[in-house]
């Protein structure tokens, strides 16, 4: 074996050991047990916090998988290095450099874990996309934000939900927003909210000039209904209820399922028409309403922001996160970090993979 792939080995194994040995591996199994133990409790289900417990244990048994998956590879790895020392194979030496690319990602992935470590980063998120200035051409952007979200869930094997959307007056949408499932979805794409800001030769511009449009990304963590992590009093919530347009059948526009819930001591509005039923949006609203009460504490915490919703930022000049031009030249930077590259169309195609984990590191 060459002296730059033992080096790069060695280096790999130094830094999964170091991350191992900084994690504690039992304490999280114990955890785990105790969180299991009550899911046998004949009353469990019966219980406010279920939905809660079976979420953190489906989190905890993710993490133990990750770190285990990497503990095993390092000893595999310096099992077969010890084996090329006493005997040179090249079988072992080709099955030691073919295993090398997935060993030193597992450990990425495992380090960049332990940098979610704030409240709610496990939790699942709901992703929200609204067009910004820019008529028809930010309801496009708007669209091929959303597609591009979509296809990134669909590479990193998360779960989504389709929750709603306005469609744009020619093309495009006005917004969409989706319920993401997969752990740790929240910790990922809570630096995604901004504005993101396209440049291009617009196709609904006559004269085909170049136009800067902008669409708006906002992240909640997914929180249940019944989530006790948000306790929120009965007389701090003030429902109305309307009947609600559009499609869904006669129930839709007959019967009041239409809910517009606000916090009294904050003054959020959330407003939830997208279910068929009244009961249904009503937990939707409670959801919505946890998701940005949890938000704007861990907000508050971190000192990051001084608001959730109602005063987000205007999706104008001056505030992107982001920057697309597909003309006079091909780039996508990111404003904050830094990072940049010029394969828009696999940006815009889902491979946002880098620019959110340069997020997750420096932010």
């Amino acid at each position: 074996m060459d002296s730059q792939t033992r080096e790069r080995i060695t280096i790999a194994v130094s830094k999964a050991q170091k991350i191992l040995q900084s994690l504690n591996l039992t304490q999280f199994k114990d955890e785990l047990q105790e969180l299991q133990a009550q899911t046998y409790q004949g009353d469990f289900w019966q219980q406010q916090n279920a939905q809660e417990v079976m979420q953190q244990t489906a989190q905890l048994q993710a993490q133990i998988s990750q770190i285990s998956a990497v503990d095993e590879q390092t000893k595999d790895i310096q099992a077969m290095l010890d084996l090329l020392d006493e005997a040179s194979e090249k079988n072992l030496e080709n099955e030691i450099i073919k295993l090398l690319p997935k060993y030193e990602s597992a450990i990425n992935n495992l380090e960049l874990n332990q940098f979610l470590n704030q409240k709610y980063d496990a939790y699942g998120a709901i992703l929200s996309i609204h067009s910004g200035q820019g008529g028809t051409e930010a309801m496009d952007w708007a669209e091929m934000i959303r597609r591009m979200y979509l296809r990134y869930f669909e590479l990193k094997n998360w779960k989504f939900k389709f929750i709603s959307e306005s469609r744009g007056d020619e093309a495009g949408i006005k917004s969409a927003e989706y319920e993401i499932t997969a752990p740790y979805a929240y910790g990922f794409l809570k630096h995604e909210v901004g504005t993101h800001r396209l440049v291009r030769l617009s196709p609904f511009n006559a004269d085909n000039l170049r136009q800067t449009s902008f669409a708006l990304v906002e992240v909640l963590p997914l929180m249940e209904a019944n989530s006790t992590e948000i306790e929120l009093k009965d007389n701090d919530l003030e429902w109305q209820f309307s009947r609600a347009g559009g499609a869904g059948g006669q129930n839709v526009n007959k019967v009041s399922s239409a809910v517009e819930l606000t916090h009294v001591p904050t003054s959020i509005v959330v407003k939830c028409r997208e279910e068929r039923t009244q009961i249904q949006n009503k937990e939707r609203a409670l959801k919505k309403l946890k998701a940005i009460l949890a938000q704007k504490e861990a907000q508050k915490q971190k000192q990051e922001m001084d608001n959730v919703k109602g005063k987000h930022t205007d999706a104008s000049w001056g505030t992107q996160i982001r920057n697309y031009v597909l003309h006079p030249y091909q780039l996508v930077k990111d404003t904050r970090t830094e990072y940049e590259t010029s394969d828009t169309t696999g940006v815009l195609d889902g491979d946002l993979d880098q620019f959110i984990k340069e997020a997750v590191r420096q932010l």
